[in-house]
């Protein structure tokens, strides 16, 4: 009799239970929703470190490296699908590059194959870099001025043949001096601006755009006339200093990749903001699904981006190995590839 009631007051217990807490037991069988994470800010003076291998770079140069390393992944298949059409010149060049599914910013950077195979064989500081413009865009314009002030103050930007250097109130504007041949800068990021600055992570000089010490100096110059036919070509591409963004056919650029996360739209409610890079829109965001992960940085004081886990060769060897299985490999882990690749000189 003892054992019968305690097993109808635990009944008794259960079916209140049931009754007045039903929510509870709902909630408790939903799964919970992770919290966003808001990576740390990298300071003004790592995205200094960050953008030194560039700063000097003509303006449009510039804001097509900074879009394309968004697409980390396209650059590594575009610099691989190069290789294998090494015998593709010119507007045959510009043909087959319209054809592929790669943003404008990456078919851009085939007129300049050096530069291309730079970002794949620094794959880690290029995902840092796309990484660090999807989220901190005013702060990595900043920086590439402070380094061009740094630059001039030391005596090494200056306008020559090749490249024209003024000013705009305290911005530094460099254009090419023949809009139709374009001369990219050859100099040591860490000793070209007067006093040495740390070396970033990992980062590997490229033949035709390394030069042993102080100073700049010039190669052969990228013709760019070949792709004027192309939206992406070289003149659809400027740099707006003032209002801190990246120009694309007269609009402002809005990179779509789903490679990094971007924190700031993240956190304003309402899940991710659109994508694309449509023209007359401020706004910087990523539609639909995240498929990627903010890259870390493999340097102390550095922050770990949202989806940490990766460390720079973490990155490095993802990418590559993704670009060996789409193009059939043949270089080694971590996105290397040897010797002068396609060569400092360009399309004349």
């Amino acid at each position: 009799m003892k054992v019968i009631k305690q097993s109808l007051s635990f009944l008794l217990s259960w079916c209140l239970l049931l009754t007045t807490a039903p929510g509870a037991f709902a909630q408790a069988s939903q799964p919970v929703a992770p919290s966003p994470v808001q990576a740390a800010q990298q300071t003004p003076e790592q995205l200094q470190q960050l953008v030194a291998p560039i700063a000097l770079y003509p303006d449009a140069l510039v804001a097509q490296i900074l879009a394309a390393a968004t697409y980390p992944d396209q650059i590594v298949e575009a610099d691989r699908w190069l290789q294998q059409h090494s015998d593709l010149k010119g507007e045959q060049l510009g043909k087959e590059v319209d054809k592929q599914p790669w943003d404008p910013s990456v078919k851009a950077l085939v007129e300049f194959p050096s530069v291309l195979a730079n970002m794949d064989k620094n794959l880690s500081w290029t995902s840092s870099l796309g990484d660090a413009y999807v989220n901190q865009e005013q702060e990595v314009t900043n920086a590439v001025q402070v380094m061009r002030d740094r630059a001039e103050k030391a005596g090494n930007l200056k306008s020559t043949s090749q490249e024209k250097v003024s000013k705009e109130g305290q911005t530094i504007v460099i254009e090419p001096s023949d809009p139709e041949v374009v001369y990219v800068p050859e100099y040591d990021p860490w000793l070209v601006y007067g006093g040495p600055i740390g070396i970033w992570p990992g980062w590997y000089s490229y033949p035709g755009l390394f030069l042993g010490g102080p100073g700049i100096a010039f190669g052969l110059g990228f013709g760019v006339g070949f792709y004027g036919g192309f939206g992406w070509g070289w003149h659809g591409w400027g740099y707006d200093w003032h209002h801190h963004g990246i120009i694309y056919n007269h609009n402002t650029y809005i990179s779509h990749s789903r490679i990094f996360v971007n924190h700031n739209n993240f956190n304003r409610g309402g899940g991710f903001h659109g994508g694309g890079f449509h023209g007359g829109s401020s706004a910087r965001g990523f539609g639909g699904a995240q498929h990627g992960f903010a890259a870390p940085h493999g340097q102390v004081g550095t922050h770990s981006g949202a989806f940490s886990g990766f460390n720079h060769g973490g990155v490095s060897r993802g990418f590559s190995s993704r670009g060996q299985s789409s193009f059939g490999g043949g270089h080694g882990g971590g996105g290397f590839h040897g010797g002068g690749g396609h060569g400092g000189g360009g399309h004349r």
